[in-house]
C-alpha cells in the first residue's frame, strides 16, 4: 500500500484490498473513501468487501464513486462536503490514486492559494499543473456574491483574532521566521495587559500602571491592526466577519480570543466588587483594592474561592491568599483572623509533586481548607457568601459564610462569539489537536491561548511556548506542507508563597513535570527565592522584550522529522474541511 500524504488529515493511495484495511487502521486511519465505481475492472476488489472490513477494524467507510476522466465541479463540492463529515484522518483511494488527489485539489480551489494547492500535490507525487486554470477558476467562482460586494474584499496570508498575549505573540515569531508576511491583527482593545503581574498589585509589589501599555506600542509596525471587534466566523468562505459586517479574508487563520470572566454566574456579586471587601485579582482596576484590604484587615474572617476548572492561572486563587497571609504574618496578626480557603474542586493543586511544600504554607498560616465548596452567592451588604458544598455521596447542600474580606475567583467560559461558532467543541471552546494546535476541521485555522480546549495550564507561559509552534505550523500549512511543530503542554505557574519565595511549578500534559532549570538551580517543588527574582525582575522584561518581540528564548519548537505516513492521529478531517 503505497500512501502519499496531501494534508495531516488526508492521504491517497491507489487501489486497496479488503487486507489493507487493517494496516491503513495501525497507521492512524480513522476512515477510508473509496472514489473508485466497482467493476471499473476485472481485477478491482469489490467495494462491499473493502466496507466490511472497515466495520471490522472500526474504520469510518466512505463512498464517493467518479468516473475516470469526468470529474466535474458537483464532483468536487460532492467530495468537499463528504470531507466536512468525516472524522479524519482518511485515506482516500482509486485506482491510481491520481483522481482522489484531483478532487482533493479541485475542492480546495475556493480556500487555498492555487500554488499551495500544486506545491502539496506534486510532493505527493501527482503533478496537477494541467489542473492551474481550473482551480483557479474554480477559487474565483467559489467566493459568494457577499464576499464579493461587501466591505473592500481584504484578504491576509495570517489573520489573527485577538491581540492579548497569544496573538501578538504569534505576530511577532511569524514576522521572525517570515519579516514580509500579510499578517492582520483583530483586536478591539487600545491596552494591552501583562495579566500574571495582577497578582503581584494584590501583593504590594507592583503597581498597576507597570502592567499595561499602549496596543499600538506591542503591536509590529508589519501587522495591519483592525481595532474592531470579531463578530462571527465564515470558515467556509475563509472570512472573518467584523462587528460592522465587514468581511475579511484569509489564508490562514489564528484565533486567540482569550476567554470570558463570567462575573455574573455568581448573583449579587458584579454589584458588589470592589466594595464591601470583595475584591478580586482577575480585573486590573481591582487589583490595588485588594492590596488595601489586605492592609486594612486586622481580624475576622478572611475567604478566597476558587471555581470549578477550567480557569486562567489556576494558581492565581491561592497566590493572593499566600501574600496576604504572608503580609498577616509579618505583621502578627494571623492570630485574630479565621482565613479560609474554599476551593469547588477537590485538591489543593492540580499536580502532585506541589502539594507538600504548599501544605506546608496552609499550617503555617492556619488556613481552613474547604475542598467542593462552589461559591454560588454573594450578599456585599451583609457580608456573607453562600456555598454549594457537595459531600462524598454527591450529595449538594448549601452553606452560608460572613466575611469581612473576601477575594473571588470567577467561573471562566469561552467567549460567546467563539462558542455559537462552527470553531467550538461541545463545550465551547477552540476545538485544537493538543500537539499542533491546529484546528481539529479546519485545517487552515490554529488557535492557543486560554480559549482553546488543550488540556494545558491556562497560564502566559504556555502561550510563550504555544506561539512558536503555531507560528512554525502556520508557515508550513501556508506552504501546502503538514504541521510538524509540537507542543508538550508546558505550563508555568510561579506560586508566591511567601514575598520573596515561590514554587515555581513547571509542568506538561498529564501533569508531568518539565523543569526549565536544573536542579541544582531552582529546584521547582521547593520554595526558591530565586523563583521569586524569576518572577519579579525577569518575567515582565521577558514578556516584553522577548515573546511579544518574537524572541523566543527557552522556547523553541520540537520539530518532527518527516513521516510520509500520518503523523496526526486527532480527530479530524481534511486540513480546510469547508463544505
Amino acid at each position: 500500500m503505497d500512501v502519499h500524504q496531501l494534508s495531516p488529515f488526508i492521504s491517497v493511495c491507489s487501489q486497496i484490498t479488503a487486507a489493507d484495511v487493517g494496516l491503513a487502521a495501525s497507521m492512524g486511519f480513522k476512515a477510508i473513501m473509496s472514489n473508485r465505481p466497482d467493476n471499473e475492472s476485472e481485477d478491482q476488489p469489490a467495494n462491499d468487501e473493502i466496507r466490511e472490513a472497515c466495520e471490522r477494524h472500526g474504520v469510518a467507510w466512505y463512498y464517493l464513486p467518479v468516473i475516470s476522466g469526468q470529474i466535474t465541479d458537483e464532483n468536487a463540492a460532492d467530495f468537499r462536503e463528504m470531507m466536512a463529515a468525516i472524522r479524519g484522518p482518511v485515506l482516500a483511494f482509486c485506482r491510481t490514486g491520481t483522481r482522489c488527489c484531483t478532487l482533493w485539489a479541485l475542492a480546495e480551489a475556493p480556500r487555498l492559494d492555487v500554488e499551495a494547492i500544486l506545491k502539496a500535490t506534486e510532493a505527493a507525487g501527482y503533478d496537477l499543473s494541467a489542473q492551474r486554470e481550473r482551480i483557479n477558476a474554480l477559487a474565483n467562482e467559489g467566493l459568494p456574491a457577499q464576499a464579493i460586494t461587501s466591505g473592500s474584499g481584504r484578504r491576509h496570508d495570517v489573520l489573527i483574532v485577538g491581540g492579548g498575549a497569544g496573538g501578538q505573540s504569534v505576530a511577532a515569531s511569524l514576522l521572525k521566521r517570515k519579516p514580509d508576511l500579510n499578517i492582520a491583527i483583530i483586536e478591539p482593545r487600545t491596552e494591552h495587559f501583562y495579566q500574571p503581574g495582577w497578582t503581584l498589585v494584590g501583593g504590594g509589589v507592583f503597581e498597576r500602571k507597570d502592567t499595561v501599555r499602549p496596543m499600538e506600542q506591542v503591536m509590529p509596525d508589519q501587522v495591519k491592526w483592525y481595532h474592531a471587534a470579531a463578530s462571527t466566523f465564515e470558515p467556509k468562505q475563509q472570512q472573518v466577519v467584523l462587528e460592522d459586517g465587514e468581511r475579511i479574508g484569509y489564508r490562514m487563520l489564528v484565533v486567540s480570543p482569550g476567554l470570558r470572566l463570567d462575573w455574573d454566574a455568581i448573583p449579587g456579586l458584579r454589584e458588589t466588587l470592589g466594595s464591601n471587601g470583595v475584591t478580586s485579582n482577575y480585573l486590573f482596576d481591582l487589583a490595588p483594592y485588594t492590596w488595601d484590604l489586605v492592609q486594612s484587615t486586622r481580624k475576622g474572617k478572611s475567604l478566597f474561592t476558587q471555581p470549578p476548572m477550567p480557569i486562567k492561572c489556576a494558581g492565581a486563587p491561592q497566590k493572593a491568599m499566600y501574600l496576604a497571609c504572608d503580609y498577616w504574618h509579618r505583621n502578627n496578626r494571623l492570630g485574630e483572623l479565621d482565613i479560609q480557603f474554599c476551593n469547588a474542586g477537590g485538591a489543593l493543586f492540580g499536580v502532585a509533586d506541589y502539594v507538600p511544600a504548599l501544605m506546608e504554607y496552609i499550617e503555617k498560616y492556619g488556613i481552613e481548607l474547604n475542598f467542593m465548596h462552589n461559591l454560588a452567592a454573594v450578599d456585599g451588604q451583609a457580608k456573607t457568601a453562600l456555598f454549594k458544598v457537595t459531600d462524598g455521596e454527591g450529595q449538594v447542600s448549601e452553606i452560608e459564610k460572613p466575611f469581612d474580606m473576601i477575594h473571588v475567583c470567577p467561573p471562566q467560559k469561552s467567549p460567546k462569539f467563539i462558542a455559537d461558532s462552527p470553531l467550538a467543541d461541545a463545550d465551547g471552546w477552540l476545538d485544537l489537536s493538543p500537539e499542533t494546535m491546529q484546528h481539529k476541521q479546519f485545517g487552515d485555522i490554529f488557535g492557543l491561548g486560554d480559549g482553546g480546549n488543550t488540556p494545558n495550564a491556562k497560564t502566559a507561559a504556555a502561550v510563550r511556548k504555544q506561539a512558536p509552534v503555531v507560528a512554525e505550523n502556520v508557515l508550513r500549512a501556508l506552504e501546502g506542507e503538514a504541521p510538524r511543530a509540537i507542543y508538550d503542554g508546558y505550563g508555568s505557574c510561579p506560586l508566591t508563597v511567601e514575598r520573596g519565595k515561590i514554587v515555581l511549578a513547571e509542568f506538561g500534559y498529564g501533569g508531568k513535570l518539565l523543569p526549565t532549570f536544573p536542579n541544582w538551580l531552582v529546584q521547582g517543588t521547593r520554595p526558591s527565592k530565586l523563583s521569586w527574582l524569576l518572577k519579579e525582575k525577569m518575567l515582565p522584561w521577558l514578556y516584553w522584550e522577548g515573546m511579544l518581540k518574537g524572541r523566543e528564548w527557552l522556547a523553541k519548537p520540537e520539530i518532527l522529522a518527516h513521516n510520509p505516513a500520518v503523523q496526526d492521529t486527532s480527530d479530524a478531517c481534511d486540513w480546510n474541511n469547508k463544505p
